[in-house]
């Protein structure tokens, strides 16, 4: 582990009219578009949980420190950039809501994984693929409305039914999948071990652990807006 040469924190103050993620009280973590962001010159350290949970998602490494880019976290999968929650693993057992605002740039890579447990991970597969694992099983989504590899707002939703549901840009697809188990998470941009490096640029991530009609909406909402 490399210290920090120079640490810079930024914090938005600008927020968007009407509903916020943090209006919810089963938000479990929240990383903000440009804010919380801790630099190290221009690579990011350290990106805050703007929820109450402190799940903070921190990389000491200079090396895999992923870039700061207009606001947008950029990854260099060649470099293996990661950050990595200094806390205990977001656990998501039942229902969930995840929002993601992206624009990946190559296939098999992970968007939110576990970097010290096995199979678990949300990772696009290919441009109409997103696969989830966890407990050692998966389910592939196709995509029939969009484009994964792309400046997307993906809605990722677990119901009670274990029925789990894909929003591309606001709009629901068509191929649903059932999967139980919970999902451990504790990593943007890689899983166990340091595997499948996300490319591309991440914007915000939303993690509930609920799922609603009405939270959908709010978070493509939300999304769509950034």
């Amino acid at each position: 582990m490399l210290a920090l040469k120079q640490a810079l924190s930024l914090v938005s103050t600008n927020t968007l009219g009407g509903w916020q993620p943090s209006d919810e009280t089963n938000l479990s973590a929240w990383y903000k578009f440009q804010t919380g962001i801790s630099l190290n010159g221009s690579d990011v350290a350290k990106w805050a949980d703007s929820s109450e949970n402190s799940n903070d998602m921190l990389q000491n490494t200079a090396s895999e420190q992923p870039a700061y880019n207009s606001g947008a976290i950029d990854f260099d999968a060649s470099a293996s950039q990661n950050l990595q929650t200094a806390s205990d693993d977001i656990l998501l057992a039942n229902t969930f809501t995840i929002g993601v605002r992206l624009f990946a740039k190559l296939n098999n890579v992970i968007v939110l994984g576990d970097n010290t447990i096995n199979h678990e991970f949300f990772k696009i597969t290919s441009s109409t693929q997103l696969r989830f694992k966890t407990d050692g099983s998966q389910i592939d989504i196709t995509v029939n409305d969009g484009d994964l590899k792309a400046d997307n707002y993906l809605v990722i939703t677990r119901n009670a039914s274990n029925l789990v549901t894909l929003f591309v840009n606001g709009v629901e697809q068509t191929d649903t999948e059932t999967l139980a188990g919970t999902a451990n998470i504790d990593a943007i941009g890689v899983r166990n071990p340091n595997n499948n490096p996300y490319d591309g640029t991440i914007s915000e991530i939303q993690i509930f652990a609920k799922e609603s009609t009405a939270l959908t909406a709010n978070v493509n909402t939300y999304l769509s807006n950034l």
